[in-house]
């Protein structure tokens, strides 16, 4: 590829390293990021150095952070974004004035001159908006309370970083009228601000739904997706021209959309640019750490690295316990926020054009929270396998076993969302029922709503002898593990013969093994609601209710039919799929053949109907 032009070996080579790099990371357990983040490590300077332009990279990659707070200001409407008000400058203020105080504190203490002290602290106190949404999303943690919290606390930062930059020409020499601005310039440059910002706010209002549905009108898909990302990079571009930070921009112009109609088809072209320049923005992550500064001082590198990620990891977990954070989500929450993020580049480099440090510290500085976002994914993968399940085991209630001997003709093994429903019809009916869940948290949940919950493993003999298995008539088995539903069925069949098994199957795999097991009365657990649904739909395509219930329960029979027909066969693929398709085609015909006659029944009923 000698002759091809750059932009398409640049595009090979980033394409190539992610979808190598990413698939094996997320098969290794680590996820997508470290595999973004290994891509660049990969191809950059100090790897193979397939790219040189890091910095330009970089720069554009950033865009992606754009897109990302653009798509999370429009699941935000104004009214949501001002409940947030306390914990956005609350506890966002407190982390950042927290941890900044801190870190600066420490390196003063070690001799570092405080013009220095300050803006590195003030630098590694902010976190990746990028690593920490994506997480988040990965997680499916935005919805909760302890998501939100990060969020506000990251949004916090994003407006915190203008201030940031402000500074630095101030401490570039210490003394306010040295930096050749007047009063008037400052007020100027206040006002330009001002203006820019209602001008987003007003234009959002007035001026955005309008232009959009216009171009909704053309009817062109492609026109609307170059208007989506136009409007965005419009406003980052508007933010840029007068120092304000992009990413926010781009948020606010999301949250003045929130409430649009278009805030669906607007995700819906974004997503996927957004996707692929996040992930071309870790890739630059990893290409941009400067492997000479970590060859040339590793103790120093791995002092800062540490000793700052210790630091605000201590000052956000008291800050997370200060805020209700739970017990269990404190980890992830402090990890979350304790690496560092992608505008302390723009800070750290800002600050070395200002000459408020040196390009050595500066190169250092950016190295080490370069170095910190590749460790923190890493730290997430600890703190899922080996920290998070030790919390748990702490957390747990402690509740005595089942141990007085109990008579109710029915015995509930499982108290989920299946076993729960099958209780509350037999109690509405007066029949007794004795409850066995092994999770502690679920029974005390259940004792809190008034059910008589036991805490015990229905897999254990002297419990189920203890809950009654010997004089019970039924017992309904829905517990959630397939191979723990298993062995209770054969404990019963061995010990308790008489006692009849009506079992909840997650999936067909698992009803042909209880099947195998002698269980006859075995439900699908999504089968009924999905013939429900399937009966609604009927009903809103123009079938009457009768038809529709006609249809469906035909189709329950069949299925069941089906089924004991595929059973036999279930361990041979080949004959099972033959079963399968020769049944589909029965069905298929008989179905065809009930329309003729529906339809000739409504010719009938017509003429009579005039008549």
């Amino acid at each position: 590829m000698e002759n091809a032009p750059a932009w398409l070996v640049n595009s090979f080579i980033y394409l190539s390293a992610a979808v190598i790099a990413v698939p094996l990371s997320k098969a290794l357990g680590l996820g997508a990021i470290i595999g973004y983040l290994a891509a660049g490590m990969a191809i950059g300077p100090w790897g193979l150095a397939l790219v040189a332009n890091v910095e330009d990279i970089l720069h554009f990659a950033e865009f992606g952070v754009v897109l990302m707070l653009f798509l999370v200001g429009l699941e935000l409407d104004p009214r949501r974004l001002w409940s947030m008000r306390r914990p956005i400058f609350a506890w966002g203020g407190a982390q950042v004035l927290g941890c900044a105080a801190v870190l600066a504190a420490l390196a003063m203490l070690s001799g570092v001159p405080w013009r220095i002290a300050l803006v590195a602290a003030l630098g590694l106190a902010l976190s990746s908006t990028a690593i920490a949404l994506q997480v988040m999303g990965e997680r499916n943690l935005m919805p909760t309370s302890s998501g939100r919290s990060v969020f506000a606390i990251l949004l916090f930062q994003d407006v915190a970083a203008i201030p940031i930059l402000a500074l630095l020409p101030l401490l570039a020499t210490g003394v306010v009228g040295d930096v050749g601005a007047t009063p008037v310039n400052h007020w100027l440059e206040a006002a330009r601000i001002v203006a820019v910002i209602a001008a987003i706010v007003l234009g959002g209002r007035l001026l955005l739904r309008p232009l959009l549905r216009w171009i909704a009108r053309s009817r062109t898909p492609e026109i609307f997706t170059a208007a989506s990302l136009l409007l965005v990079v419009g406003i980052a571009g508007l933010m840029h021209q007068v120092g304000l930070s992009m990413a926010l921009g781009a948020f606010l112009a999301g949250v003045l959309l929130a409430e649009s109609e278009y805030r669906r088809a607007l995700e819906t072209d974004i997503e996927p640019f957004k996707g692929l320049l996040l992930g071309l923005f870790f890739i630059a992550v990893g290409m941009s750490i400067d492997f000479a500064v970590l060859i040339a001082s590793p103790l120093q590198m791995a002092a800062i690295v540490v000793g700052f990620l210790l630091l605000k990891a201590a000052v956000i977990y008291t800050l997370a316990w200060q805020m209700g954070v739970s017990f269990q989500d404190r980890p992830v929450f402090t990890l979350l926020l304790a690496q560092g993020g992608e505008f302390a580049f723009v800070v750290f480099q800002a600050a070395v054009g200002a000459r408020v440090f040196p390009p050595a510290t500066g190169s250092l500085l950016i190295g080490a929270v370069a170095v910190s976002m590749l460790v923190s994914p890493l730290l997430l993968v600890v703190v899922d396998k080996w920290l998070l399940p030790r919390y748990a085991s702490r957390r747990k209630v402690a509740l005595e076993e089942i141990s007085e001997a109990q008579d109710a003709p029915i015995l509930i093994a499982g108290f989920g969302r299946y076993g729960q429903i099958v209780t509350r019809v037999m109690l509405a009916e007066g029949i007794a029922c004795t409850i066995l869940d092994h999770d502690a948290e679920m029974v005390e949940a259940a004792r809190s709503f008034g059910y008589r919950v036991f805490y015990g493993d229905a897999g254990r003999l002297d419990l189920l002898r203890t809950a009654g298995a010997a004089s019970a008539r039924v017992l309904v088995l829905a517990v959630d593990d397939v191979d723990q539903s298993l062995k209770i069925v054969d404990l019963v069949r061995e010990n308790f013969p008489n006692l009849e098994i009506v079992a909840r199957a997650r999936d067909v795999t698992h009803w042909h093994r209880l099947r195998d097991h002698q269980v006859t009365r075995v439900q699908r657990e999504l089968f009924e609601s999905s013939l429900c649904s399937a009966r609604g739909v009927l009903e809103l395509l123009g079938l009457t209710a009768a038809d529709a219930l006609l249809t469906t329960t035909r189709f329950r029979a069949h299925n069941l039919e089906l089924f004991e027909r595929m059973h036999p066969h279930h361990e041979d693929r080949a004959r099972m799929i033959a079963v399968v398709k020769e049944g589909r085609q029965q069905l298929e015909e008989q179905m065809a053949q009930e329309r003729l006659e529906r339809a000739a029944r409504g010719q009938h009923d017509e003429p009579a109907a005039r008549h």
